[in-house]
């Protein structure tokens, strides 16, 4: 099953969906959030522009949570989780647009695996983790990588509008444990990796990160990319492309 927000070809609204086994997706009367009773009506997927599959309350990305990419940067293996936040304003959905703001001139791509939360959870084992996701999908944590040198911390290089790219849609009930996720630029293979290296598997970091804040449905949680981020430029295509759910493809632009 693949759960999606979606334009509504007809009425110009935004709604929820879900397709199964073929390319038909079928309106929800609610969000899935809350229910998943089909209104009826269905539309062949060509029909509809997909949007992001969730607009959270908040996305705690996590740096530095892959062993590679910590050695591509130089530095030391982290005893906890390192947590940052990306604001809401940052998220789009599949085939938009990532806009290079002119603050920058150094933007990286950072292909990702996303967990996004079903329920409210706080203070959680990471035994009890996956009763609170929904699912998994695809994440684009883009990086204005010489600000983040420039400022000593993370926040500015992380929030620009457009910096969060996620979808295309949110798969339920997949071990993510793993899962193979490769990022193309223009269609070249830049990063190639696999779950299984995650520093702090995805229990760990839903179980770590509710001990801190409450987790909201919706709210996502990005859980660190592998070696291999490098430089956009105007008229880019990224794809990041992960097992068992998708990929997640976005055009680049100046300002």
């Amino acid at each position: 099953m693949k759960l999606v927000r979606f334009v509504h070809p007809e009425s110009g609204s935004l709604s929820y969906g879900m397709m199964e086994d073929d390319p038909i997706l079928y309106e929800l009367r609610e969000s899935f959030f809350d229910s998943m009773v089909k209104t009826g009506v269905s539309f062949p997927l060509p029909r509809v522009r997909l949007c992001s599959p969730t607009f959270p309350s908040k996305i705690i990305a996590v740096g530095l949570n892959y062993r590679d990419h910590i050695t591509e940067f130089g530095h030391e293996v982290p005893e906890n989780p390192i947590l940052f936040i990306k604001p809401g304003t940052t998220v789009i959905g599949p085939e938009d647009t990532i806009i290079l703001p002119p603050q920058s001139q150094h933007v990286d791509y950072e292909g990702e695996l996303a967990v996004i939360i079903g329920k409210k959870a706080r203070k959680i084992t990471p035994e009890d983790a996956p009763r609170y996701i929904l699912g998994l999908t695809c994440f684009n944590d883009v990086t204005a990588r010489d600000l983040q040198r420039k400022d000593g911390q993370w926040t500015r290089a992380k929030s620009f509008d457009t910096f969060a790219p996620i979808g295309p849609w949110i798969v339920p009930g997949i071990d993510s444990s793993s899962l193979s996720i490769t990022t193309r630029l223009n269609g070249q293979i830049k990063q190639r990796s696999n779950t299984s290296q995650l520093l702090f598997p995805v229990p760990t970091l839903v179980s770590f990160i509710s001990q801190v804040m409450t987790l909201l449905p919706g709210d996502v949680i990005a859980t660190g990319t592998p070696s291999g981020v490098g430089k956009i430029s105007p008229g880019d295509v990224v794809e990041i492309e992960i097992q068992d759910i998708g990929i997640l493809r976005n055009i680049v632009r100046g300002e």
